[in-house]
C-alpha cells in the first residue's frame, strides 16, 4: 500500500522554484489545500523577494479539544525547534488562519543537500503543527517517562469537527481513530478495508507494526468520550504504541502516519473506486464489441449490366 509522503509536494516545489530563480524576484500569491483540511497561504513580493510569509489554517477543532491560541497545544515550540532562525512568527497571523510565518531566505544553509532537507521540514509544516502534542506525548513514551496526562482522554483534531484519541501510560500509548465517511459506498470500502487491513498486522512482515484492532462498536477505551465523538459510521481503529515503536527516527514516521490516518483511508478508498470503475469500463467496452460481432452482416444490392439493382433471395 502507498504511504502518503509528508511534505506537501506543490508547497516544496514553489519553495525550490523560488530559491532558484530568486534572481528574478516574482511575486507569487498561491491558496492550496491539503487533504481538504488544511489551508496555506504563500506570498512573496517583488519588493522584497528574499522573504516569503506562509500561513496555515487547521482544520476547525470540535470542542472536546485543547487549543492553545487557536493551536494545537506545543505547536509554537515544535515550529521554533523544527525551524530556528530561518522561520519567524508573525504575530498576529493573516486573518482567516491560526499561524503565519515569515521565511527568510538568506538564513537558509549554504550547503545545498541541508537546504533541500530544511525545504522539505517547511513543506511539513501540517505534521509539525498538528504533530506536536502527539510527538510530545510520543517523546514521553519514548523516553519511558511518565506523561503529564496519564490514563487520561485526550482529544486532538484531524479532521473539521472531528478528532481522534490518546489515552498515554506508563508503558503504552493506545490511539483510537473513530472513523466517519459521507458516502454510503465509502463506509461500504471502509469497513472491508479497515478489517484487512488488522489482518495485515499478523503476516510475518509486520511483526514489529504497533498491533491494530478495528471494532464496530466504540472500545472500552473511549469511556467518557463525548456522545457525538462515538458516531462512527465505519467503526473504530486502535492503535497501541510502546516505546520501541518510537525510538529515534521512528517517532516523525508515527506521528506522522497516525495524524494522518483518515487522509491514508480516503486515499485508498478513492483508489478502490476508480480501479473499479476502470473495470467495469474494460468490461462494458469488451460487452460492446462482442455484440458488434454477433450483428448480422447486411447483405449489400447487386446491380445488373443495365443498372437494375437486385438481392439474392435463398
Amino acid at each position: 500500500m502507498i504511504v502518503l509522503e509528508t511534505p506537501s509536494r506543490f508547497l516544496l516545489q514553489v519553495l525550490l522554484n523560488r530559491i532558484q530563480f530568486l534572481v528574478k524576484g516574482v511575486e507569487l500569491d498561491y491558496h492550496l489545500v491539503e487533504f481538504d483540511d488544511v489551508r496555506y497561504h504563500l506570498q512573496a513580493t517583488m519588493k522584497d523577494p528574499h522573504h516569503m510569509a506562509l500561513s496555515i489554517s487547521i482544520p476547525t477543532p470540535p470542542p472536546e479539544t485543547v487549543l492553545s491560541g487557536g493551536l494545537p497545544f506545543g505547536a509554537i515550540e515544535a515550529v521554533r525547534g523544527a525551524y530556528g532562525a530561518a522561520m519567524q512568527i508573525v504575530d498576529p497571523a493573516e486573518d482567516g488562519f491560526q499561524l503565519t510565518l515569515k521565511l527568510d531566505l538568506t538564513k537558509l544553509p549554504s550547503n545545498e543537500e541541508a537546504r533541500t532537507q530544511l525545504l522539505i521540514k517547511i513543506a511539513s509544516l501540517r505534521s509539525v503543527v498538528l504533530g506536536a502534542p502527539l510527538r510530545e506525548i510520543l517523546k514521553h513514551l519514548a523516553s519511558k517517562a511518565v506523561a503529564p496526562d496519564a490514563d487520561r482522554l485526550i482529544a486532538l483534531t484531524h479532521r473539521p469537527k472531528e478528532s481522534f484519541f490518546l489515552i498515554p501510560q506508563p508503558e503504552k500509548v493506545t490511539v483510537v481513530f473513530p472513523m466517519r465517511f459521507r458516502d454510503s459506498i465509502d463506509v461500504v470500502l471502509a469497513t472491508s478495508f479497515l478489517q484487512e487491513f488488522m489482518e495485515a498486522r499478523r503476516t510475518a512482515g509486520l511483526n514489529n507494526a504497533p498491533p491494530c484492532h478495528y471494532s464496530p462498536s466504540p472500545p472500552l477505551e473511549l469511556k467518557g468520550a463525548p456522545a457525538h465523538a462515538l458516531n462512527a459510521n465505519a467503526g473504530f481503529v486502535s492503535f497501541v504504541i510502546f516505546p520501541r515503536h518510537v525510538e529515534g527516527e521512528k517517532l516523525d514516521r508515527t506521528v506522522w502516519s497516525l495524524s494522518t490516518f483518515h487522509a491514508y483511508v480516503s486515499y485508498h478508498i478513492k483508489c478502490s473506486k476508480s480501479f473499479m470503475h476502470t473495470r467495469m469500463r474494460r468490461r462494458v467496452e469488451t460487452l460492446i464489441q462482442a455484440l458488434n460481432r454477433a450483428k448480422p452482416e447486411v447483405e449489400k444490392e447487386k446491380k445488373t449490366a443495365q443498372g437494375r439493382s437486385f438481392k439474392r433471395h435463398l
